[in-house]
């Protein structure tokens, strides 16, 4: 009985501690509503949670957790459609997560998982790539305060 009762209570800590915002789409598509190229969607830059709002957290080039700050530690997250992490989205090229390291996993153009990577992550014409123009791209989320 006493299993029951624990194993809630960590199910509950756990989705509180793993909360994240959804941002949109990673995507070259201008049409998909969820895309970050379109300006009436994700990429409108007064969605309060976009990454082209310059005064938002998510697209300040002041904000720590800002995709635009070279220097952000807790950038925005990618993920493909299957759940499978992509990095985070940041032009810090110091961050060994960052899709802007050149040297990195995520950000090399040599490695399989980098979006930089045309014969990787990044071929154009896969539906999760960022570069495909009729796919869907990658996930977005935030760290939720």
């Amino acid at each position: 009985m006493k299993r029951i009762i624990i194993l809630p209570a960590l199910m509950v800590l756990y989705a509180t501690a793993t909360a994240q915002n959804y941002l949109g789409n990673l995507s070259s598509n201008p049409y998909a509503p969820n895309s970050t190229t379109n300006p009436y969607g994700a990429g409108n830059p007064y969605n309060p949670n976009s990454i082209s709002n310059p005064y938002g957290q998510y697209g300040s080039e002041y904000s720590n957790r800002s995709a635009n700050n070279p220097y952000a530690t807790e950038a925005p997250k990618l993920y493909d459609n299957e759940g499978n992490y992509r990095g985070r989205l940041s032009s810090n090229p110091y961050d060994p997560d960052s899709t802007s390291n050149p040297y990195g996993r995520y950000g090399s153009q040599y490695s399989p998982d980098s979006i930089n990577n045309p014969y990787g992550a990044g071929n154009p014409y896969s539906s999760n790539s960022p570069s495909n123009p009729y796919g869907q791209g990658l996930s977005i989320y935030g760290d939720d305060d």
